[in-house]
C-alpha cells in the first residue's frame, strides 16, 4: 500500500497577477500609460527604469486571459518608444513574459505552474539581445531557466528572471513579488514612497499630456523623430498599423490589443499633427 500522503485540497489556486516593467523614467512612462485606460500604479524601479502595477479589470472582472492582455499592453506602450516594455504574468496554470520593443514581433517565454518550461529556447536569447544583457553569464543564466528542474516552480522560475534583470538594474520595490494577486501587488505598490497614480481622464486630457511632454523634450520620450524628417512616415505608419488592429481588438473584445492599437491610432494622428504646426525650422 502507498504511504504517500494527499496533497491538500484546501490550498488556494494562484490569482492572476502582472506587472509592466519599463526601460523609462516614471516622468517618460507616465503620459503614455494613460492612455491604455486602465487605472495603475507607477513606482521608480531602478536607474531609469519604472514598474506598472495594474488593477487588472479585464482579467478578474471578464473572461480575457492575462497573458494576453499584458501582451497587448506592453505592445502599446512599446510602439514607437526609444525603449522597451517587458510585461510579467502569471495564473493559476501558467507564468511566463512578453518583451516588446518598437514595431519588432514581441518575444515571450512561459512556464507551466509545476515550472515545466513551454517555450522556445531561442526567445530567451532574443530576449537578452534586445535587453543588452551579458552573451556570457546573463545567457547561461537564462538558459538554465528553459531547462526541467522538479524543484523549481513558476514561482522560482520567475524570481530567476528577476534575478538576471537586475544585474541590468531592475529593482523591483518592496512587496512586488512574481506569483502574488492583483490586489497584493496593489496593496504592495501603494506602500511605496513615490508611487503616483495613473488614471484614465479622456482623450483631450491624455493627448494634451502627449504633446506636452514632447513639447518639453524637443525629442519625445515615445516619439524619438517627433519635428524631425522622419516624424510623418513613423506617424502615418501608426495609423495604418492601428487602424486595423483596433477594429480585430474590438471584433474579439481584446482590451489589451484594442489599447495597442488605440494608442497607435492616437501616436500618429499626435506625430502628423505635430509635422504639420511645428514644421522644422
Amino acid at each position: 500500500m502507498s504511504t504517500e500522503q494527499p496533497r491538500s485540497t484546501g490550498q488556494a489556486r494562484p490569482t492572476p497577477g502582472a506587472l509592466l516593467i519599463c526601460r523609462a523614467g516614471p516622468e517618460s512612462v507616465a503620459p503614455v500609460a494613460r492612455l491604455l485606460r486602465e487605472d495603475m500604479l507607477l513606482a521608480p524601479a531602478g536607474d531609469e527604469w519604472s514598474v506598472l502595477v495594474p488593477e487588472g479589470g479585464p482579467w478578474l472582472d471578464g473572461d480575457e486571459p492575462v497573458d494576453r492582455v499584458l501582451t497587448g499592453w506592453a505592445t502599446a506602450l512599446a510602439v514607437g518608444a526609444p525603449w522597451p516594455v517587458l510585461a510579467l504574468w502569471w495564473d493559476a496554470d501558467r507564468a511566463g513574459y512578453t518583451l516588446a520593443s518598437g514595431f519588432r514581433r514581441p518575444v515571450g517565454y512561459i512556464w507551466l505552474a509545476n515550472g515545466t518550461p513551454a517555450g522556445e529556447d531561442e526567445a530567451m536569447h532574443t530576449f537578452a539581445a534586445r535587453l543588452g544583457l551579458d552573451p556570457v553569464l546573463d545567457v547561461q543564466s537564462l538558459d538554465g531557466l528553459t531547462r526541467p528542474d522538479s524543484a523549481a516552480d513558476a514561482r522560482a522560475r520567475m524570481r530567476g528572471l528577476i534575478a538576471v534583470l537586475a544585474r541590468a538594474g531592475v529593482t523591483l520595490p518592496d512587496g512586488l513579488v512574481p506569483g502574488e494577486g492583483t490586489d497584493s501587488l496593489q496593496a504592495a505598490a501603494r506602500d511605496q514612497p513615490h508611487i503616483r497614480l495613473i488614471e484614465w481622464s479622456g482623450w483631450r486630457d491624455a493627448f494634451r499630456a502627449e504633446l506636452d511632454a514632447v513639447e518639453g523634450s524637443r525629442l519625445g520620450p515615445w516619439l524619438p523623430w517627433a519635428g524631425g524628417p522622419k516624424s510623418r512616415p513613423l506617424a502615418l505608419a501608426q495609423v495604418v498599423v492601428g487602424l486595423p488592429l483596433t477594429v480585430w481588438a474590438l471584433r474579439h473584445r481584446s482590451a489589451g490589443w484594442a489599447a495597442a492599437g488605440a494608442l497607435l491610432l492616437v501616436d500618429g494622428a499626435l506625430g502628423l499633427a505635430y509635422s504639420v504646426v511645428r514644421p522644422l525650422d
